[in-house]
């Protein structure tokens, strides 16, 4: 009577991690990241010892030096006496302020843009195509020239403002005055400012007013507050519908949490509004925009929005056609067949490359140097470091910080990408 037994293990050899595709994948990734350790450590090692050969050490000390230079538009205090590091930071948030607003504007110009080029409309379409093809066949830099140009030798100086028929006049109720210095518009200002700013007068027969960080994040905080109901309120009108079938109206409440709590806050902050003024041989008061910042604003809006304008077309061709006409046989009107049924679906297809759109319009502003718009690349990728010497601590500190912008872009779109796509049951 014989007995089975298991057949004896055979013993590993070292050419199983080459030649067994169980071990094959585990040693090209071994040897992979040994030869990556290994590059950053020559590289690690060979700036250390060009260091030194120049004299020259690895240290962030200068960011505390004073800066010794002036910046030409600020939204935080700022004189050449203070740090090379509160120079870059007001660098930084130029630059934010720049990407911000032109992310908005640059998407509201795709959008509708994108839209129109499929109007059955021949002038409408042909005059998008224009747009459309002529900013994005020229270079970024000639645009933000081209503008600059524009804004600065075609409009009026502030002088042509004086006299009893002056050659120019301000607009919107005398409220905003373009000159080819910059345009000068109302700003708002607040009479019990909780900063503890001294109130200064801009004219002997206005208010004293001022105005600070304090102020306006206590109202960017009322004002989330609200979103955060807002979006509360819907959640309970999606619930309130799944069980009833019936959506309760939230439009006015809606409305309430937007408009009451921040009107209460600027009521007891008494704001105000303080016009720009002719005084002497300029305008003074209101918020200064230089044609630097409206041309690097202008460019890369219209740059941008000429490539999302392309996506937004993309994406809304996507969607099959009998979703159109499912819309207009339930009697939905065009324009709402557009904004209810067609884009919320061509919106999965869009965001995607959106991503990218921003991200190169928020590292294109570093061509803000060219127009004299002091952006971080300006401040500390430049002055800084012609000042300073300290040409590598300064680029990885410039190429950190957009490294981290851009993916902190990244992981907001992401996430509103992930939370707009088709949930399965």
């Amino acid at each position: 009577m014989s007995t089975l037994t298991d057949p004896p293990s055979p013993s590993f050899r070292l050419s199983q991690l080459i030649y067994d595709t169980r071990y094959r994948s585990i040693t090209i990734q071994v040897v992979a990241l040994i030869l990556i350790i290994a590059g950053f450590s020559w590289l690690i090692n060979n700036t250390i010892q060009n260091l030194e050969n120049l004299g020259k050490d690895f240290d962030f000390g200068f960011l505390s030096s004073p800066a010794g230079y002036d910046i030409n538009q600020m939204l935080i205090e700022y004189d050449n006496q203070m740090s090379h590091g509160r120079a870059a930071l007001v660098g930084i948030l130029n630059t934010l302020l720049l990407a911000f607003i032109g992310c908005i504007a640059a998407t509201i110009l795709g959008v509708i843009a994108g839209v129109l080029r499929l109007s059955k409309n021949w002038v409408v379409n042909k005059l998008m195509s224009v747009y459309v093809e002529g900013f994005r066949n020229v270079p970024l830099l000639l645009w933000i020239i081209f503008i600059f140009a524009i804004l600065s030798e075609s409009l009026p100086q502030p002088r042509d403002f004086r006299g009893d028929e002056p050659e120019a006049s301000m607009i919107l109720f005398d409220s905003v005055a373009i000159t080819g210095r910059g345009t000068y518009v109302p700003r708002i200002a607040f009479t019990n400012s909780i900063s503890g700013n001294e109130a200064v007068a801009p004219q002997e027969d206005l208010t004293p007013v001022a105005s600070g960080w304090s102020d306006w994040l206590l109202i960017f905080g009322v004002l989330a507050a609200s979103l955060v109901g807002i979006r509360f309120l819907r959640k309970r009108a999606d619930r309130i519908q799944e069980a009833t079938g019936d959506r309760p109206n939230t439009l006015y409440a809606s409305l309430g949490l937007l408009i009451v709590p921040v009107g209460l806050v600027l009521f007891f902050l008494g704001a105000t509004i303080v016009q720009p003024y002719l005084r002497g041989f300029n305008f003074t008061e209101g918020v200064f925009m230089r044609n630097s910042f409206l041309a690097m604003l202008l460019a890369l809006s219209l740059y941008t929005g000429a490539f999302i304008a392309e996506i937004v077309r993309a994406g809304i061709l996507a969607i099959s056609k009998g979703q159109t006409e499912a819309a207009y046989a339930l009697g939905i009107q065009p324009s709402r067949t557009m904004n209810l049924v067609i884009l919320p679906q061509a919106m999965r297809v869009i965001i995607p490359p959106l991503i990218s759109q921003y991200l190169n319009l928020t590292k294109n502003s570093s061509l803000a140097l060219a127009v004299g718009y002091m952006d971080v690349r300006s401040t500390l990728g430049g002055i800084t470091i012609n000042q300073t010497g300290r040409e590598l601590e300064g680029m990885l500190l410039l190429g950190g910080f957009y490294l981290v912008l851009s993916l902190l872009i990244s992981a907001v779109m992401n996430f509103y990408n992930t939370s707009t796509q088709l949930k399965e049951r």
